[in-house]
């Protein structure tokens, strides 16, 4: 299923906010691509990459509201809030998508 995070600061405002990640994880977009040639879609590395960076902007994102917002600049607190835990809860996704990973591999060595 395709998780939508963020959508904070969409259609106004600044330009730079929490926006909208969506992870095509259980591969939903290349359902309908099973009876066609091979190699069509993104490989798994690729998405991986693109996860790893949409966490990596969401924090980079959060830490510059933070930086902005100590400096005095117009910033709401509420956008501040929300782009904290907007990486925060990204980051934990990452971390559990880790975790499930290593024990499927796991799961794997252990069968032969």
């Amino acid at each position: 299923m395709t998780a939508p995070i963020g959508g904070f600061g969409q259609g106004g405002g600044g330009g730079i906010g929490p926006r909208r990640i969506g992870l095509d994880i259980a591969g939903e977009g290349g359902f309908n691509r099973l009876g066609g040639s091979t190699g069509a879609g993104p490989s798994f590395a690729d998405t991986l990459k693109r996860a790893l960076g949409e966490v990596s902007n969401s924090q980079d994102t959060a830490q510059d509201y933070v930086q902005r917002f100590v400096r005095g600049e117009p910033v709401e607190l509420h956008q501040v809030m929300a782009a904290a835990e907007e990486a925060s809860i990204s980051l934990e996704m990452l971390v559990e998508l880790r975790n499930k990973l290593m024990d499927a591999y796991k799961t794997v060595v252990n069968m032969t």
